[in-house]
């Protein structure tokens, strides 16, 4: 196992010794590592793969990381119970990890396996991680905007700043005008995306604190936390909106 001196930070000695690290193992398993938007990507697709990405529900979320534990030591135990097709570990800008990742293999039996196997698993003395079958939920939350602002505007807009969108619906949110000093009623968004990850990607690009849109502080969560969203819109369209898991 490496040392660290300190869990959530590296050092430079510390930083070079991983990539050599990450490097042979590489080498090692002929995966590619490849780091894009605050996530680091081993394999997807691994090599030799041929064919369409493994259904869905291959994926598993794991929890509970150390800071300082990257894919030389992630790898090892979860190669164990499958063959992974995508490892997905997020990032932190200091170099450390984010405490979480996604693993995917090449079939929903095999990430079954690993939630019996390896979820509490001690991947360090004292430190348990958390493995769970990975929802996916497309859907993000965002609000509250000013009923002033266009919907058609704030449909470009979300557009704009976040990729992989599939639909964005405005509707009427269920708190007073009179926070937006204006007569109109304030909205908030559901946005669709074209996947999970693309979903978690956009959320997290518009999870900045006191993040602003039109002069406003929005805030920005997955759908199915706010527990009033489906039934707002089933009283608006007359239709229950689809609930998905986080």
């Amino acid at each position: 196992m490496p040392v660290y001196r300190q869990e959530n930070r590296l050092d430079s000695e510390e930083s070079i010794a991983m990539n050599i690290r990450l490097l042979d193992l590489m080498k090692k398993t002929s995966y590619r590592i490849l780091q894009v938007n605050g996530q680091r990507r081993y394999g997807g697709p691994p090599p030799q793969w041929s064919g369409p990405p493994p259904p869905k529900d291959s994926e598993v979320f794991v929890g509970k990381i150390p800071r300082n534990c990257f894919e030389d030591e992630l790898v090892p135990v979860f190669s164990r119970v499958g063959q992974i097709y995508e490892l997905r570990l997020m990032m932190d800008f200091s170099g450390t990890n984010r405490g979480y990742a996604f693993v995917m293999y090449t079939c929903p039996e095999e990430a079954e396996k690993a939630v019996n196997e390896l979820n509490n698993y001690e991947i360090r003395p004292g430190r348990n991680i958390g493995v769970v079958r990975s929802t996916n939920n497309c859907k993000i939350y965002i609000g509250t905007l000013s009923g002033t602002v266009d919907k058609k505007l704030i449909k470009k807009t979300i557009k704009y700043l976040t990729e992989g969108v599939v639909d964005v619906k405005v509707h009427v949110a269920p708190v007073s005008r009179k926070r937006f000093n204006n007569s109109k009623k304030p909205h908030f968004v559901i946005a669709e995306y074209e996947s999970h990850r693309a979903a978690a990607m956009a959320r997290r690009r518009l999870l900045p604190a006191r993040l602003e849109l039109w002069g406003h502080e929005v805030s920005v969560e997955w759908a199915n936390t706010i527990q009033k969203v489906s039934l707002i819109c089933s009283m608006q369209s007359g239709t229950h909106c689809q609930k998905q898991q986080q």
